[in-house]
């Protein structure tokens, strides 16, 4: 027998597509094999950093024992602090004891979650987003996502709010207390920036109903050139969140090494508060989440080492402007909408909802999506080797995708045209 917590936790195994297909294609080894446009990767930059571990990073006797001891972690919070300063331009200079270090942005939202809700309380969050929160802050916390119903152009304009409030309004009816907002930015998957109009608005309102915004901002390094002047720059958190716009305990901010590093696999996060009780609370639980210190010396001799972090960031964010030119000049010939304006993450939202057939009744239902036609898409793609993820963003309306598009050129072709050719054939 499983506890509550346990069996509702074993029932997510069964929710159809809930987990991503792994990436299986290689050009020479495996040219079959499966290509996902579904994990949010930059795959181009992976080897620079395994190559800048192998032949700059020293590991010592700190490397290989507990945090405890040692001046390992305050030395990385120290280099964190001194980076995001120069990365997010913050009102006020980071103080090093305001930084958490743990294992994972991902680790750092069940914290969070634990943290600052009871179970069954809300985080609220706009249409379209990320799917995973529900399982960053309800797997241990027990927390759910309550999302406010907004249009993907609707969601990034200061009129958002008037739609948070409604959310609000109508969780509290159904007596769940919303505890938090959380915000995406750069935005996962639009892949745009926040307006600092629109940033101003939704910390005004959180101040308004005393609700706490986690800002996750894990890709505000892949803030890249994509040739539309319209596109909006990218405007931290920390940078607008005075006291007279709102109370800086209500504050915490999102960073992390998965994805401005394109090393997910060190399972380096960072969380950003001046909420000292918070911060205990969460120094309570990193005995479950604290990064291992083999991590901490990788990440403190990366960020301390300023000339490769400059280096590696221009060179990430040109890999990024290319391979969205790429796919989107390809989206554009074959006629697949898409969300204009993109200049940030590893992702396109593309409309495939003229591909979609109709579903046979009954039909069924997945996160309140009808969810036949989006999981045969996904199946036809997978059944040609391609895998888009359905069904994980939340949006209003059925039919639209994240695509991935942080691949090696070869790669992104490859996928690319495999799901041309499937839809060319549901025409």
């Amino acid at each position: 027998m499983l506890s509550s917590r346990g069996h509702n936790n074993a029932q997510l195994h069964k929710i159809p597509w809930r987990y991503a297909l792994a990436h299986t294609y290689n050009k020479e080894t495996n040219p079959s094999g499966m290509i996902s446009f579904g994990l949010a990767e930059h795959a181009p930059m992976r080897a620079e950093i395994a190559n800048y571990i192998n032949t700059k990073v020293e590991f010592n006797i700190a490397s290989v024992a507990y945090g405890s001891g040692n001046d390992a972690t305050a030395r990385l919070q120290k280099a964190v602090a001194a980076h995001l300063d120069d990365l997010l331009k913050p009102i006020a200079s980071i103080d090093p004891e305001n930084v958490i270090v743990a294992s994972g942005a991902t680790a750092i939202g069940s914290m969070l979650g634990f943290t600052l809700a009871e179970p069954g309380d809300g985080i609220l969050a706009s249409r379209p987003v990320y799917g995973r929160f529900e399982l960053d802050y309800g797997v241990e916390a027990g927390v759910q996502m309550v999302y406010a119903d907004t249009m993907t152009e609707e969601a990034f304009t200061p009129s958002v709010v008037e739609k948070y409030e409604i959310a609000l309004e109508d969780a509290q009816a159904r007596g769940v207390r919303i505890r938090a907002l959380l915000l995406v930015n750069p935005h996962n998957p639009v892949g745009r920036c926040y307006p600092t109009q629109t940033l101003t608005e939704i910390l005004k309102f959180c101040d308004k109903h005393q609700l706490h915004i986690i800002s996750d901002e894990v890709y505000a390094s892949c803030v890249f050139d994509s040739g539309d002047p319209g596109a909006v720059p990218f405007t931290s958190t920390l940078s607008l969140s005075t006291p007279e716009l709102i109370n800086p305990d209500l504050v915490h901010l999102l960073y992390g090494f998965s994805k401005d590093f394109a090393s997910g696999g060190l399972h380096l996060g960072f969380l950003i508060s001046q909420n000292a009780p918070l911060r205990q609370s969460c120094k309570a639980i990193l005995r479950l989440h604290n990064a291992c210190s083999a991590a901490i010396t990788i990440g403190t001799t990366m960020l301390e080492d300023r000339a490769f972090i400059h280096a590696f960031t221009a060179k990430s964010q040109q890999s990024l402007a290319s391979t969205y030119r790429i796919a989107t000049s390809t989206l554009d010939r074959e006629g697949i909408k898409y969300i204009k304006g993109g200049n940030a993450g590893f992702f396109i939202y593309i409309d495939l909802s003229p591909y979609l057939q109709p579903p046979s009744p009954p039909a069924e239902t997945h996160n309140n999506h009808p969810s036949v036609p989006e999981f045969t898409l996904a199946q036809n793609l997978v059944n040609a080797g391609v895998f888009l993820h359905p069904c994980e963003e939340h949006g209003m309306i059925p039919g639209w995708f994240r695509l991935v598009f942080a691949h090696e050129e070869d790669v992104l072709r490859e996928g690319l045209r495999r799901m041309i050719g499937v839809l060319k054939s549901l025409k």
